[in-house]
């Protein structure tokens, strides 16, 4: 396969962004910088069940959860987990992993309670499937919260070694968005949009609607295990209640803001959402009526910006467009 001489550049400037970034900004913008790729990892992912295959689940966190736990556990120095959680069994606690195998295994857990799950779940449809999978949400929560020997319950896992950098985020960020899109414009991804815009019509011209289904469930699991990795290797801490509705109903925030059915607007909403909030807090904490700062404020114009979004542009910013970047070096025609 011919590389695209483009794409080569474009890769080049990304290396050189980061680089740049890596080596001039704070610890403050660098951390911002990594959970703003994490979000676009776990929103992308997102997409491909709600946005391009029609299947509204609630379940990331859930599978961000498994990941980070998993993930966890792998890369925890062998001394610390004798140390700390005593009832591991004697293989896990002798094995330490490397950051990218632990978040791959992470990420492969996923997939496996996915399929498990999808079996009976993605017989929904519907506002059925999405409280099926927030039910999944819930259910991983109590067992995390009360399987003490492992997870260590309510206290969860914290001393976790800070392998998560910007390089790592956004290494994994071009990996999602790279298996999307080639997912997407493959012949399984066509079946996802069929049956996405019409599931009888998509079956009696031969698609496979349930396996179509559980495969987009499975793929974005395992980018949401591998989001969830990195996200606890950022925080170097994680407890069952870090992993709440908030952070799917966010997601969800993001994938409706930028666009349902595109994977620009899934990026595009990923980085909005990111970064107002954090410039909002900025400007309430600077911000005094009365000498009392105005806390609550940047939650208030998200949410009115939310209402606008869904009143005047309900599909998103960018809808089920793709944004294309210019190529900087026109290919020569064949001969």
């Amino acid at each position: 396969m011919r590389l695209n001489p483009n794409v080569l550049i474009y890769g080049l400037g990304l290396i050189g962004l980061l680089f740049l970034a890596d080596q001039t900004l704070n610890d403050y913008y660098l951390r911002v910088i990594a959970i703003m790729g994490i979000n676009i990892v776990l929103t992308v992912s997102l997409n491909l069940t709600n946005g391009f295959t029609g299947d509204f689940s609630l379940g990331h966190a859930a599978f961000m959860a498994i990941g980070a736990y998993a993930a966890a556990l792998l890369t925890l120095p062998a001394e610390v987990k004798v140390a700390v959680i005593t009832g591991l069994p004697l293989w896990l606690r002798q094995i330490t992993l490397p950051f990218a195998a632990a978040t791959i295994t992470g990420g492969l857990l996923a997939v496996v309670v996915a399929v498990i799950v999808g079996l009976p779940v993605l017989r929904l449809r519907g506002h059925y499937l999405a409280v099926a999978t927030l039910g999944l949400m819930v259910v991983v929560r109590v067992v995390a919260n009360n399987w003490q020997s492992v997870t260590r319950g309510a206290r969860g896992l914290n001393g976790l070694p800070g392998f998560t950098d910007i390089w790592w985020v956004y290494g994994w960020v071009v990996v999602t968005v790279y298996v999307i899109w080639r997912l997407i414009n493959s012949p399984y991804g066509r079946a996802m949009i069929a049956v996405r815009e019409d599931e009888l019509a998509a079956s009696t011209r031969g698609v496979k609607v349930f396996p179509t289904r559980l495969l987009a469930f499975a793929v974005s699991a395992f980018f949401a295990g591998v989001a969830g990795s990195l996200w606890a290797h950022q925080i170097t801490a994680i407890t069952p209640s870090s992993f709440s509705f908030l952070i799917t109903f966010n997601v969800v925030v993001m994938l409706v803001v930028g666009g349902m059915g595109s994977i620009s607007g899934s990026g595009v909403g990923a980085v909005v959402m990111t970064l107002v909030p954090e410039l909002l807090r900025r400007v309430e904490t600077e911000l005094a009526i009365g000498g009392n700062p105005l806390y609550g404020l940047s939650q208030i114009v998200v949410a009115v910006a939310i209402i606008l979004i869904m009143i005047f542009r309900r599909q998103g910013l960018l809808g089920e467009t793709e944004l294309r970047l210019p190529p900087l070096i026109k290919s020569s025609p064949s001969t």
